[in-house]
């Protein structure tokens, strides 16, 4: 799910052109997930609208924002247009916009009167196993954001209407926390992605070779098998009888992100779960991971979390609270 030269791309801009990155506090760190609601009728005024709009068409990106999240809103009451690279989407009640992660966007209210809308905001990493990768590498983002799947929405009234049930269900579940609240959230988004997946007629989604992955089934196995020991490319490329250029490009072509984030990736997943689920030291949930140098396993781990291994557990301990009063409602805060 990495995005390399797209988030070099973004580090550029936000030098020159002052991006923001918004750093997403998650209610639920096992879910990495935000979700919430936004009540405002402050309408931007009409110098700030023409200035975005302005801005837009010449791919000047001043004042917007990004976060490694993908987002999702839904407009329950009036209007907000929303702002990507690509494309303007002036959105109404019932309406859903959908911005990859990392891709610059902003939002505006942009008629008088009340504006609510509800924004999800979730790492779709976290939701990246064995058993749905498959499916899950169509999200990847290798080549293009996600938004290029807005017209899903725009196209098929049924998709919408689903998601946004979908949408709403989350939003509920996440407020009323009741036993089993995770599994309920956690099927409900693989739902809205199915969504996706299953009327991207245009096929804008990066569609990869399904028999690479069943290729690369034993590099896969043998990774999960040895995450507490040392790997290494060669070893595995010659395992599976593959020079090593081949065997990383076809790699990256199966998956969707290179070997060695790969082995990463499934290293900091298992600390989360040893942390989160037994009573082992920082220390020793780095060791039991595969990695030994522990300012690296505080390095990957924020990387991936945006805390550190402590918070991380502090963050499931604690009830989740936030202050209304210092959330954005002035239609740009998503």
């Amino acid at each position: 799910m990495l995005k390399y030269l797209y988030v070099i791309l973004l580090k550029v801009v936000d030098a020159q052109m002052e991006m923001r990155h918004e750093q997403v506090v998650y209610q639920n760190p096992f879910l990495s997930i935000r979700i919430w609601q936004i009540d405002t009728a402050m309408p931007a005024v009409k110098e700030v609208r023409a200035q975005t709009e302005a801005a837009w068409m010449q791919k000047q990106y001043s004042q917007w924002h990004y976060h490694e999240e993908v987002e999702f809103l839904l407009i329950l009451e009036g209007e907000l247009t929303a702002f990507c690279s690509e494309e303007k989407l002036v959105l109404r009640s019932g309406d859903i916009a959908l911005f990859g992660s990392s891709e610059p966007h902003t939002t505006l209210q942009t008629t008088e009167g009340r504006l609510s809308y509800i924004v999800l905001q979730i790492d779709l990493r976290k939701y990246w196993d064995i058993s749905t990768l498959n499916s899950m590498q169509h999200f990847s983002e290798v080549i293009r954001p996600l938004s290029a799947l807005n017209y899903v929405y725009m196209a098929n009234p049924d998709v919408k209407n689903r998601t946004a049930s979908l949408m709403r269900e989350i939003y509920e579940e996440m407020n009323r926390k009741q036993i089993g609240y995770e599994l309920s959230v956690s099927s409900r988004i693989k739902d809205m992605l199915l969504l996706l997946l299953r009327h991207d007629d245009q096929r804008r989604l990066h569609y990869l070779d399904s028999h690479l992955l069943e290729r690369l089934q034993p590099a896969i196995d043998y990774v999960e098998e040895r995450l507490s020991e040392k790997l290494s490319v060669s070893e595995v490329s010659r395992r599976m009888n593959m020079s090593y250029t081949h065997f990383i490009k076809t790699f990256k072509k199966a998956v969707g992100m290179s070997f060695t984030d790969f082995v990463v990736y499934k290293r900091i997943k298992k600390a989360e779960q040893l942390l989160l689920t037994s009573n082992v030291s920082i220390a020793e949930a780095a060791e039991a991971a595969g990695i030994s140098n522990l300012g690296h396993f505080y390095d990957m781990f924020r990387r991936y979390n945006g805390c550190s291994p402590k918070q991380f557990k502090q963050k499931l301990r604690e009830p989740f609270t936030e202050d209304n009063d210092s959330l954005e409602a002035d239609g740009s805060a998503s």
